[in-house]
């Protein structure tokens, strides 16, 4: 009998999942070699949308990504941000994906059915990549957590505002005042 061992790479990851896909409804993303399926629903859908029209008053829509796979430093990181803005000069690799190094903000809204256990693995991902601003968004408690500065596995700099607050991102790459007048909170 043949025993089929974990994957070894991220690109047998996704050769296996493309066999079997994920539901609707749902994202995958590879975290420290573990598939993890989080749900997807109108408020993240609300939220998203909204820091897209935000961001889209600065940049051009080429440059804003959405659920697009993503590899980060660390073992077996494959991220799908909810958005992501690249970098003017960004180029995709040979196999199509974009770099994490040309990536300057990151944002994620966690899901409403559950608490995100990999929120701290993310994280520390997000600054080893050097990633300058990810953006954490909670409709549950109806907070957002910007982290920017990164050094090491960590950012040196946390901001939270509550829904309804402005999110002042200037002096970082985004550089944008975000408003979370709007964000739905469940």
């Amino acid at each position: 009998m043949t025993e089929i061992g974990p994957p070894a790479t991220l690109d047998d990851w996704f050769t296996r999942l493309e066999a079997m896909p994920v539901p609707e409804g749902y994202k995958a993303e590879i975290i420290e070699g573990t598939v993890h399926l989080t749900s997807r629903g109108d408020s993240q859908w609300a939220i998203t949308a909204d820091l897209y029209d935000q961001l889209r008053t600065r940049y051009p829509r080429t440059r804003l990504k959405s659920g697009a796979r993503l590899d980060l430093p660390g073992p077996l990181n494959s991220y799908a941000p909810d958005l992501m803005l690249i970098a003017e000069s960004a180029e995709r690799t040979a196999v199509g994906l974009w770099r994490c190094t040309d990536v300057e903000f990151a944002a994620e809204v966690l899901p409403l059915d559950r608490v995100d256990p990999a929120h701290g693995l993310k994280e520390a991902a997000y600054a080893l990549a050097e990633v300058p601003v990810y953006l954490v968004v909670d409709p549950r408690q109806g907070r957002c957590h910007a982290y920017s500065k990164p050094k090491k596995d960590e950012y040196t700099v946390r901001l939270t505002v509550a829904f309804g607050g402005d999110l002042d991102l200037s002096g970082t790459p985004v550089d944008l005042l975000l408003k979370t007048h709007d964000f739905p909170r469940d």
